[in-house]
């Protein structure tokens, strides 16, 4: 079975990394001794994720799994900036939650017109005029721009809808919602007519409304895998109020009791809390009942439910205005729509800025220490091994940082072969 409809992907963004500064020197005539002139690397461009109202499903990501942003461009001569580079920009469904791949936490909710960074880009590096001072006044070397976030994610679509419509398949759900409001969904008369959630505005008259959203028929055994399984019921997860449609004239021979069991039985396995919110009991098909069917234990069981039945007719229109009036002014008396909160997640971070030098680790192979470290593997990206005063760089930073004592502390000691990143010498107090 193929369908359209598409609200569960992973994906891969990052941003881009920040453009390297440049290592260049003043050249003009009669000036002799022009200085350093390299100019600072761009930044990269972040992955932003914004709204668009215009869409209801991630088909967009079907067939496209990687997102990458453009990387900052390098510093330049005379000063120049590297150019800043463009967002990225995804664009989702209103009432999408993005949580992280491999957690499962949730990192933001789209359920607002805010634009939201899902991962920043790198910053530019330094040009070699950052570095020149009274006693090294020509730098041969420069930073190289950061790396950009990265990260895996999960856009899962949770429609934003204040009423669901469950029940069975075939007991005029879809019906319904094209009688109450101008969503059109596909009808017919044969199970699974429905094969994606379908949304409605519903007004009730003087401003007022709700959304409705039409789940595709559970069946017993849902939880299971049978049927359309729970693929959609993350659609009602923010639904304040569940409108339970079925079938009260058994027009395929079921019991409407045996029917409401069912469903509530597979809304218990998908989640507790959803099964537990109130249900107004929408008892379609009245216009075809026999006359005089005996419906005491129908309302008796109802009762003991706590539910209320509206008997409408989707088909005639019976009664649906007084059920939406009900379905109104019992969503006066509820809480607001669910907005998911964002949990903490540590994130991978990129500003290294904020790192800690001292941050290594010391390991020994084969009579080498090899000394890794987040902090220390960007910094070296900016030190040329091949220019004395960047050599005489690195080693007054490694010193002014604690590197070198915490190095100490980890078990090198004078006389130590050490590699870091490539570069191998001899430890020397």
């Amino acid at each position: 079975m193929t369908y359209d409809f598409y609200d569960h992907v992973k994906i891969y963004v990052k941003a881009g990394d920040g453009g390297n500064g440049a290592i260049a020197f003043h050249r003009e005539k009669y000036i002799s001794h022009g200085g350093p002139s390299g100019g600072d690397g761009g930044s990269g461009g972040n992955v932003v994720v914004e709204i668009d109202k215009g869409v209801n499903t991630l088909l967009a990501y079907k067939n496209k799994r990687k997102f990458v942003a453009r990387n900052g461009e390098n510093g330049m001569s005379e000063k120049f900036h590297g150019a800043n580079a463009e967002d990225l920009v995804l664009k989702v469904p209103e009432g999408t939650v993005i949580k992280d791949a491999a957690s499962g936490k949730i990192i933001k909710d789209m359920s607002d017109s805010e634009p939201f960074v899902l991962a920043r880009g790198g910053k530019g590096g330094w040009g070699n005029t950052h570095f020149a001072t009274p006693t090294r006044q020509a730098p041969r070397f420069a930073k190289t721009g950061y790396k950009g976030e990265e990260r895996e994610v999960i856009f899962e679509l949770k429609m934003l809808a204040d009423v669901g419509f469950v029940g069975l398949p075939n007991v005029g759900k879809s019906t319904l919602l094209s009688v109450i409001s101008a969503a059109r969904p596909k009808i017919a008369n044969y199970h699974f007519t429905t094969l994606a959630p379908m949304l409605g505005v519903v007004s009730v008259g003087e401003g007022e409304g709700f959304v409705a959203a039409d789940i595709p028929g559970l069946i017993e055994g849902a939880s299971d895998g049978i049927g359309l399984g729970h693929e959609f019921l993350r659609h009602v997860d923010r639904c304040r109020l569940l409108v339970h449609v079925v079938d009260v004239a058994g027009t395929e021979g079921r019991d409407p009791i045996e029917d409401i069991q069912t469903i509530n039985a597979e809304l218990r396995k998908y989640s507790e809390e959803l099964a537990s919110r109130p249900q107004i009991i929408a008892a379609n098909k009245s216009d075809v009942l026999w006359e005089g069917a005996d419906l005491s234990e129908f309302e008796e069981f109802c009762e003991m439910m706590g539910y209320e039945i509206v008997y409408i007719s989707a088909a005639t229109k019976k009664n649906t205005t007084l059920l939406c009036q009900k379905v109104n002014e019992k969503l006066k008396e509820l809480p607001p729509l669910t907005i998911y909160e964002a949990e903490e997640i540590p994130v991978e971070r990129k500003d290294f800025s904020e790192l800690d030098p001292c941050d290594i680790t010391v390991s020994f192979e084969n009579g080498m220490f090899y000394v890794e470290g987040e902090w220390l593997e960007n910094f070296m990206r900016g030190v040329n091994l091949d220019d004395r005063e960047s050599l005489m760089y690195f080693e007054r930073t490694l010193r002014t940082s604690g590197i070198i004592e915490k190095m100490r502390s980890l078990g090198i000691s004078d006389g130590s072969e050490v590699s870091i990143y490539g570069l191998e010498f001899d430890f020397v107090d």
